[in-house]
């Protein structure tokens, strides 16, 4: 017995020595994606991000839509960033290239539904392992978000943005939520349960996005937005 536990221990202290060290070598990873994606990003000039669901088909109308939005923000002067994947990524960026303006593809490596799509611009296509760093660039390079229908992913994404911001970690940028059909169960309970019956969130906080129904309207509010202000990265 007392030899077992000798060899579990000290198969223990082994793993958790290689756990240590893989922990500390993880580190320059993290940091050799934060270099690659502000050196790549950081002339890009004003974008906008699109989310939304990989799983959305070209058949759908929400990916048309999304195509249309990308089409009508590179009209008005802005470029498209994306998640770099299918659906409606893919429809972000088609857009983008349809109306000749920069494609950004901000792309995660996973075991299923993410692949690059083909409408990226070639040296804007960005490959992360991390979430974390991934996110990041969305937030800093973004001048607004559009969120389209989406999963888990976007919902993510929408909700680190609203915390950020709430929190006055960033400045504020427009967050256009698009679809009142998909939305409007959401926002109701954020209005019922977070804000009126716990009173988790402030009145003020239910301002922080807008609900719209068309693509125009979604270009509408981005530039109903900065007409007093100058378009800048959001350090």
């Amino acid at each position: 017995m007392e030899k077992d536990s000798r060899i579990i221990n000290k198969f223990k202290q082994r793993t958790w020595n290689e756990v240590k060290s893989n922990d500390s070598w993880s580190i320059f990873k993290i940091m050799g994606e934060f270099v690659e994606g502000y050196d790549r990003m950081g002339s890009i000039g004003p974008c906008v991000s699109i989310f939304g669901s990989a799983r959305t088909k070209p058949d759908n109308p929400y990916y048309q839509m999304a195509r249309d939005i990308a089409f009508l923000l590179t009209q008005r002067g802005y470029g498209v960033i994306t998640g770099g994947g299918p659906g409606i990524m893919e429809a972000g960026n088609k857009g983008a290239k349809e109306g000749n303006g920069v494609s950004v593809g901000l792309n995660i490596k996973l075991p299923f539904e993410q692949h690059s799509n083909p409408h990226i611009d070639h040296d804007k296509d960005i490959n992360f392992d991390y979430f974390f760093v991934r996110k990041v660039m969305f937030i800093k390079y973004s001048q607004g978000f559009v969120v389209m229908p989406g999963g888990f992913g976007t919902m993510d994404e929408l909700f680190e943005a609203l915390t950020l911001i709430q929190t006055d970690k960033i400045g504020r940028f427009p967050i256009i939520l698009v679809g009142h059909s998909f939305w409007d169960g959401l926002v109701e309970w954020i209005k019922k349960v977070l804000l009126e019956q716990e009173k988790n969130v402030s009145p003020e906080d239910m301002h922080l996005f807008i609900v719209v129904d068309t693509a125009e309207e979604a270009v509408e509010e981005i530039d109903k937005f900065y007409s007093n202000y100058l378009l800048k990265p959001n350090f």
